[in-house]
């Protein structure tokens, strides 16, 4: 059954409006790198992945998500609750004291969908290789998903693990690389340029997807289709998703800026007005 691109757009739509006003509300996030990877999350969670409407930590029967880059939490709580994790309204108590949405996943507050903590960088891929490994141990024929950033690439333990998964056929596992070109302190070419990606995923041992389109929807989904048609060929698999930072917000777009700031009264109007609300703000 092919993906009604149309209403996953629409669900996009209101992630982004609940990320500029999470964000907003307690003057604290990342609302940068979370807008740019709305398309694919919503098209992971609505159209890829196999999981199960109740959640447990084991997963077992389903396919597994793995956030590396945790400070784009607002993006992966939204979209959570839209799948229906929790209730929508929770999203209100974004980075509260005492609330289970923190700035950066936790696993200690029990919250539906979250299956490790995250955002010291470098440690999501380590993770979900083990995850991969543990459903071929338990004959569990379903997939392993995990986010890394592209700035996130400069951590040693990413290439640790980016030998070990080719090295032992890990090949129900897809991986995807954040690849905007931006961190908080500039562009990635600056800070600490990454090179030729694909050739160097690909001199790892990994078979290699571009997505050049990563905030296209009809692109995401395809891209997703195509990795997973990959898997379970002795390969680990790995997808250069191209996405922009701000996306769907016209002044955050293109900046650095905007990785870990939050917008201001009239920011957020601005922000608002170029948002469709489609599922109802919490």
């Amino acid at each position: 059954m092919s993906a009604d691109i149309n209403k996953l757009e629409q669900i996009a739509s209101q992630v982004r409006r609940d990320i500029v006003r999470m964000v907003h509300a307690c003057q604290s996030g990342h609302p940068g790198g979370s807008l740019g990877c709305t398309d694919y999350f919503v098209a992971l969670y609505f159209n890829a992945m196999k999981r199960n409407p109740s959640f447990d930590m084991d997963g077992k029967g389903e396919d597994l998500f793995f956030l590396s880059n945790g400070h784009i939490s607002p993006v992966f709580y939204s979209t959570l609750a839209h799948a229906g994790y929790f209730e929508a309204s929770e999203l209100a108590t974004f980075r509260k004291i005492n609330s289970r949405l923190q700035g950066h996943p936790t696993t200690h507050e029990g919250l539906p969908g979250i299956r490790i903590a995250s955002g010291s960088l470098g440690q999501g891929l380590s993770v979900a290789i083990g995850a991969a490994q543990a459903k071929r141990l338990n004959k569990d024929n379903n997939l392993v998903y995990v986010l890394m950033g592209d700035g996130e690439l400069q951590e040693g333990q990413v290439w640790e693990a980016a030998m070990y998964a080719p090295h032992n056929k890990i090949d129900n596992l897809i991986a995807t690389v954040d690849y905007n070109n931006a961190q908080i302190d500039g562009s990635t070419d600056q800070v600490l340029s990454l090179g030729d990606l694909r050739a160097k995923w690909e001199a790892f041992g990994w078979d290699v997807m571009e997505v050049t389109k990563g905030n296209d929807m009809a692109s995401v989904v395809a891209g997703l289709e195509e990795a997973k048609s990959r898997t379970g060929k002795g390969k680990p698999v790995v997808i250069l998703l191209h996405t922009e930072m701000g996306k769907g917000v016209d002044f955050m777009m293109g900046s650095h800026k905007w990785h870990g700031v939050a917008p201001n009264d009239e920011q957020l109007a601005s922000a608002l007005n170029q948002l469709t609300e489609t599922l109802g703000d919490y």
